[in-house]
């Protein structure tokens, strides 16, 4: 694979395309390809502005992570203080 290749295809899994939207991905998968293959200046910029499109529409249906911010970390914080103080005064 190709440097254009490698990067798409990693970007497309941690995106989830695979499952969120299998034509999507594979067609972003196959511009890449044909990025790497070819090295017709015109080619290549034509297959990479529709990589980018697909890309963008790939990032739009991606699931939303959730990721924990600093008020989740607070909150994981007092719950671990919470238990440790139940489990103190139960004799623990």
């Amino acid at each position: 694979m190709g440097a254009v290749t490698d990067a798409i295809t990693v970007e497309v899994e941690n995106l989830s395309g695979h499952h969120t939207a299998p034509g999507l991905a594979e067609l972003a998968l196959a511009l890449a390809r044909s990025i790497d293959d070819t090295d017709a200046a015109t080619a290549r910029a034509v297959a990479g502005r529709e990589l980018r499109a697909v890309m963008a529409d790939l990032r739009r249906l991606a699931p939303v992570e959730a990721k924990g911010d600093a008020v989740d970390d607070i909150a994981e914080q007092r719950a671990k203080r919470r238990a440790a103080a139940r489990e103190q005064a139960a004799g623990g």
